[in-house]
């Protein structure tokens, strides 16, 4: 990810769903949170023991109380297991106060934390602490029972929040990750789309550049050799030859500012379709190669993909003519667009064969992988090899196209 809107999801669900404050610093400093939770309640308890006049053993209790909820650093079971065995000792030799609360606190992180076994392991003991405390303490009529229903309220309150933070926080955690994953499926399909972008415009370049500077090359020697035994007929040649450059800039300048993603400065051409195949036999002929065509339907009803497909095959193969075919040599042409099949044939006559690429099957060459790669996305076949008598044929049929 190189730039802030890659990183605007992630950020957002971070900073909208994060763990409050105190949560996260409870993680990470535990004293930072124990240490005042433990002195307020040991000042709390302290305050109501002085109140109700109590003597020096309910005070004693409540600072080994709040002591003990400083071991919630060494584990929530740890700091619950000696808040319980201090209460019970309470029990038996001192009477109840507000420092007992710490078992819920202790309850509390032990739900926040632990297996769920764990947690109804340790609701159940502070809940049968409630029923000691309520039988012990609680004087008057009906005080065992409100007094157990309190506490049994209070135990239960304690579990369920502690389970509920922890649930909220398994959720954040979730989100930030699905999050996360998003981001990374998100930059490895944009990779992947510019990996194809990339090869789908190297198979252009390809396409435009061969044939093109072929073409060039053939009615430049053309001239040449006629140059001073017929000026009149090299004219023509040399205009194509300029003619032929400019197109080939034009289409050059299309891809590569599709590179770019800047806007051309002229209107970008469309893909080149079947209406331009008379166009592309005509630089063929100029060149040197005599070129037929022997079409059955109509190639303008495909979908334009379809024609770009069967357009860049037909190139690549007349391409290859004008640079492997030994002269004298003429290429046929043959086109068949007829219910949802279409089928095309490049057949030059000459006695050479592309060096660059192999037999059918072979995978050699990379014009002949860029025709079966434009064959195969629209799931045709595409074959190439030498044929009787001399000469070469590309073969492309799509099948089910429209």
């Amino acid at each position: 990810m190189t730039g802030s809107s890659d990183e605007l999801p992630l950020a957002w669900v971070q900073k909208r769903f994060a763990p409050p404050t105190w949560a996260a610093a409870s993680r990470r400093h535990l004293r930072g949170v124990e240490a005042p939770l433990a002195v307020a309640t040991l000042g709390f308890g302290h305050l109501l023991g002085r109140r109700g006049g109590a003597g020096a053993a309910p005070l004693v209790f409540c600072a080994l109380l709040c002591a003990a909820l400083l071991l919630r650093r060494r584990g929530p079971l740890v700091c619950f297991g000696t808040v319980a065995v201090i209460l019970l000792v309470q029990w038996f030799t001192s009477s109840a106060q507000m420092a007992d609360v710490a078992i819920l606190i202790a309850l509390y992180w032990v739900a926040l934390e632990s297996p769920l076994r764990i947690v109804a392991l340790a609701a159940a003991v502070v809940e049968v602490g409630a029923v000691l405390a309520a039988l012990h303490w609680a004087h008057g009529p009906n005080a065992h029972l409100q007094a157990w229903v309190g506490l049994s309220g209070l135990t239960a309150f304690a579990t369920v929040l502690g389970i509920v933070i922890r649930q909220r926080r398994a959720l954040l955690r979730s989100m930030r990750e699905e999050a996360r994953r998003l981001v990374l499926e998100r930059d490895r399909e944009g990779q992947l789309a510019a990996a194809a972008e990339r090869a789908r415009i190297a198979r252009e370049m390809h396409d435009i550049v061969s044939h093109n500077l072929t073409v060039m090359i053939a009615l430049a020697d053309g001239a040449g050799y006629t140059m001073q035994s017929a000026p009149d007929q090299a004219l023509p040649a040399i205009e194509r030859v300029s003619a032929t450059g400019r197109q080939a800039l034009v289409e050059m300048r299309r891809l590569l500012g599709v590179l770019a993603e800047e806007p051309a400065d002229h209107p970008l051409e469309p893909q080149p379709g079947l209406d331009r195949l008379d166009d592309l036999l005509a630089r063929v002929n100029a060149a040197g190669i005599p070129v037929t065509v022997d079409l059955d339907g109509d190639p303008g009803e495909l979908a334009e993909g379809v024609q770009v497909t069967v357009f860049r095959v037909a190139q690549e193969a007349l391409t290859n003519a004008l640079k492997h075919a030994v002269r004298p040599a003429s290429a046929h042409v043959a086109l068949r667009c007829q219910s949802g099949e279409v089928e095309l044939a490049v057949t030059n006559t000459g006695s050479g064969a592309p060096t660059t690429v192999g037999p059918a099957g072979s995978g050699g060459g990379r014009g002949l992988r860029g025709m079966r790669e434009r064959a195969s996305a629209y799931g045709g076949e595409l074959d190439a090899g030498p044929v009787a008598g001399g000469g070469w044929r590309v073969r492309l049929r799509l099948h089910g196209v429209v």
